[in-house]
């Protein structure tokens, strides 16, 4: 199992060091030949525009579109997760892997980022059903999910903060930054 992190801005690091902790191989991801050979892909959170463009300036854009296409699994979080729907009301290059609508900064600005707990039935085991902590850092939400993508938690008012289609996933907080590891290790078992 390998499992790369789009290391081109934001917070790669910490994405590399949870799942070297549970015990999988990583590697940064900057250019396309660093995706071979790989389980997965995380795409993390940062500036989504700014990952964006140099994803297209490294030519990153289609081989990871590539890599989905032929079944790999990919996360994104937070900056990642825009990157992965197919619309945010704004231009700025997109992967469009999953048929989500998203709005960025949805919660405010970095002085309204906030913490909640969320009930995330899919990370639960049958005998520790705990909510997940999670880190909200100004996080966009899902608007609407298209068909075939499965809510995984919402905020009390309804709000989607993470969802799933097949082996793409997607949270609009920030799982590592917490010490909880359960999304990285539900991620790892969709790349398996």
């Amino acid at each position: 199992m390998k499992i790369g992190v789009l290391a081109l801005q934001g917070d790669f690091i910490e994405h590399e060091q949870t799942l070297r902790r549970i015990g999988v191989e990583t590697c940064e991801v900057r250019l396309p030949q660093h995706l071979d050979g790989l389980d997965g892909l995380v795409i993390p959170g940062g500036e989504s525009t700014t990952i964006g463009k140099l994803a297209v300036q490294y030519e990153l854009i289609e081989p990871i579109r590539a890599m989905a296409a032929a079944g790999k699994a990919l996360w994104g979080t937070c900056a990642g997760m825009i990157l992965m729907a197919r619309d945010v009301g704004r231009d700025q290059p997109l992967l469009g892997l999953m048929d989500i609508q998203v709005r960025r900064n949805a919660f405010g600005r970095q002085v309204d980022s906030f913490e909640a707990l969320l009930d995330v039935p899919a990370l639960a085991a049958p005998d520790d059903r705990h909510p997940f902590h999670a880190i909200f850092i100004r996080a966009p939400l899902i608007e609407s999910v298209g068909a075939g993508v499965e809510t995984l938690a919402s905020l009390e008012d309804g709000t989607i903060v993470a969802a799933r289609h097949g082996r793409l996933l997607v949270t609009s907080f920030h799982p590592e930054l917490g010490g909880d590891d359960r999304f990285h290790r539900y991620f790892v078992s969709l790349a398996t």
